[in-house]
């Protein structure tokens, strides 16, 4: 570890989920206080003498991503255009003395919970009357509430548990606390998020307390729409169903990640629910909550899956009509207990098969689009881009799922505003609409 240069003005670019950027955010709102000018994603280096690199480790996408970015950092560290480079995150925790030995243009490498650390290394002081707070990267009508670190998950593909450690609930006050602080600072629409919401509470409580989390938000003055994400299938408690249902402010939206619907892939990726349970809760979702939006995700070539085991699959998708999916190539990840079994499907079969659930997944799209043509939705703006505002329903997630295109004209639209709109047309992931 270099001695550091003293350094005023921050460049900090956070990589992968957004998780991920929840920390960055808490970061850059404790060095705020320590006097430093940050600049999120700098494009002009010349504006920043320090750079952070917030990493992700998940995927070998996204840890190819991470790795690219170091190195260009590094370079610019080596040209001199840098007095510092930092990495922090999920590939830094997992490969530290690694990147140690090969980007030696860092300075120093962090860990996942090492905020505090960064802020005394960079000379500052944490301030612990500023928990909860954060400087918001995303735009200011939305924003991310994480409620909880880690997993005690053992799905056998997902190397987080190694990264990122055993569950670990946030207390319910705190986090009422963060988001009031958020809608005091104008944050209409909130997006509830952990590695697993579903669990919260167990570790704390001794018992699920998401469903009187949610709940409790609810009545958080200000916030209009309250989103949750990441369900897991397995211990899902559908008393949550309820909550979802008899608030308006939370909205009609599940994401529940499913991962495959093969009986043996699920026991061999440590799924811990059948195919059966999985196609009962699809059900109860649906039936309790009237016009839910469902997401979910699905790994396509994990080890010794058979092309009958991804026909399954793929009549899953067709029957179950989801409203949002994303789909992954399996990923072989280091210390996994899939790592031991051998990769037998290719990678131009994953993406293959990859590209078949899409296609029908674009044809579902389409369909469910093309129904709410001529329908009256509540949306919110999120920004104009040319002739057009870029807004999303209640059931649309920022950056992952669908978008409403209005013409632009002279309307009084602005970002984080809602609107009430007629839809006019459609295509597979997007609708297009008018002003009512």
């Amino acid at each position: 570890m270099r001695t550091k240069k003293r350094s005023h003005r921050i460049g900090l670019v956070s990589l992968g989920c957004a998780k991920n950027l929840v920390d960055s955010e808490k970061l850059m709102r404790q060095l705020e206080a320590a006097n430093y000018t940050l600049i999120f994603d700098p494009e002009d280096l010349s504006q920043i003498d320090t750079a952070i690199i917030n990493t992700c480790g998940f995927i070998n996408d996204a840890k190819q991503e991470s790795i690219d970015t170091i190195l260009r950092f590094a370079e610019a560290r080596k040209a001199g255009k840098l007095s510092n480079l930092y990495v922090m995150g999920c590939l830094s925790e997992r490969y530290k003395d690694q990147l140690q030995k090969e980007i030696p243009e860092t300075d120093a490498f962090f860990g996942v919970n090492d905020l505090e650390k960064i802020v005394r290394h960079l000379g500052g002081f944490w301030k612990n009357e500023l928990i909860g707070e954060r400087k918001l990267t995303t735009p200011s009508h939305y924003s991310y509430l994480k409620i909880a670190e880690g997993c005690d998950r053992k799905c056998s593909f997902c190397a987080i548990p190694m990264i990122r450690g055993k569950h670990i609930s946030r207390p319910m006050e705190e986090v009422l606390l963060e988001a009031e602080k958020l809608a005091g600072q104008g944050v209409r629409e909130l997006n509830v998020i952990s590695q697993d919401t579903t669990y919260y509470g167990l570790d704390l409580y001794k018992e699920r307390r998401l469903p009187a989390l949610m709940t409790n938000l609810a009545k958080v003055e200000g916030l209009e729409w309250i989103r949750l994400h990441y369900t897991y299938p397995d211990g899902f408690p559908v008393e949550l169903l309820q909550v979802i249902r008899d608030h308006p402010n939370i909205c009609n939206y599940v994401d529940i990640p499913l991962q495959h619907i093969s009986d043996r892939i699920l026991r061999s990726m440590h799924r811990n629910i059948s195919s059966d349970a999985t196609r009962r809760l699809v059900r109860t979702i649906r039936e309790t909550i009237p016009g839910v939006t469902l997401r979910t995700t699905l790994i396509v070539g994990y080890p010794g899956e058979t092309e009958a085991e991804f026909g399954e699959l793929k009549r899953f998708v067709e029957e179950a009509r989801f409203d949002r999916l994303g789909v992954f190539t399996y990923s072989r990840e280091e210390d996994t207990p899939a790592f031991r079994l051998k990769d037998s499907v290719s990678e131009k079969s994953k993406k293959q098969r990859a590209a078949e659930l899409m296609t029908i997944q674009e044809n579902i799209s389409g369909e469910l689009n093309s129904e709410k043509i001529g329908t009256d939705v509540r949306v919110i703006i999120d920004r104009r881009e040319g002739d057009y505002f870029i807004a999303r329903t209640s059931g649309d997630s920022p950056e992952v799922d669908n978008e409403v295109l209005i013409p632009a004209g002279n309307k009084p639209l602005k970002p984080g505003i809602f609107a009430n709109v007629t839809i006019t047309a459609a295509d597979a992931f997007d609708l297009f609409a008018e002003l009512k």
